[in-house]
């Protein structure tokens, strides 16, 4: 049974939409949290930070299933959030800030992707049927190659200007040496 599947961008792109109509009080920039690092340095992970790297893990994981075999579907799916994507970008002011175009970004390296990876498949070949007899590949025959034609007489070479003819060469027919002189052995009576 084929299955088609949703893209998996669209779980980022619709946390980013539920924030920005549902929870119109959350900052983009707010901290989540804090990573110590081993140079000393604390580093911030903002919520834009959170859902740009969650997008690009489901794109990896998007590829990664275009890799296996995507139904056209599926590149229709995926062309369909593209364009939603774009338009919020392009139209709604909300959606105007750079967390959100590399969430269109990356919609459109999916759908993309999904085009090359589907245009290096190689056509899958038709199984045989069971019991159905296969062609053999065509072997081309060859044939000996006749024999030498022996070469003319060379003519003594005329000191005129006019050359001469060549004689063309003459193709002999093999000789069928026919024994015709000898009878074949009688056959042998049985001693008695």
């Amino acid at each position: 049974m084929s299955r088609v599947g949703f893209p998996l961008l669209l779980i980022p792109l619709a946390v980013f939409n539920i924030m920005v109509f549902l929870m119109s009080g959350v900052s983009f920039d707010a901290s989540v949290v804090a990573v110590p690092l081993l140079s000393g340095t604390r580093w911030t992970v903002s919520v834009s930070d959170m859902l740009l790297a969650i997008a690009v893990l489901l794109l990896m994981f998007e590829i990664i299933r275009g890799a296996r075999g995507k139904y056209l579907t599926d590149h229709l799916l995926s062309l369909l959030l593209l364009g939603g994507a774009a338009a919020e970008f392009l139209l709604l002011p909300q959606f105007g800030n750079s967390t959100f175009f590399f969430l269109a970004l990356l919609t459109f390296v999916d759908f993309f992707a999904g085009l090359a990876l589907r245009a290096k498949r190689p056509a899958r070949a038709a199984k045989p049927v069971v019991g159905t007899p296969v062609p053999e590949p065509y072997q081309p025959r060859v044939e000996p190659a006749p024999a030498p034609v022996p070469a003319a007489p060379e003519t003594p070479v005329a000191s005129s200007a006019v050359p001469t003819p060549r004689a063309e060469p003459v193709i002999v027919p093999p000789v069928v040496a026919a024994n015709d002189s000898e009878t074949p052995p009688a056959p042998e009576t049985p001693a008695r």
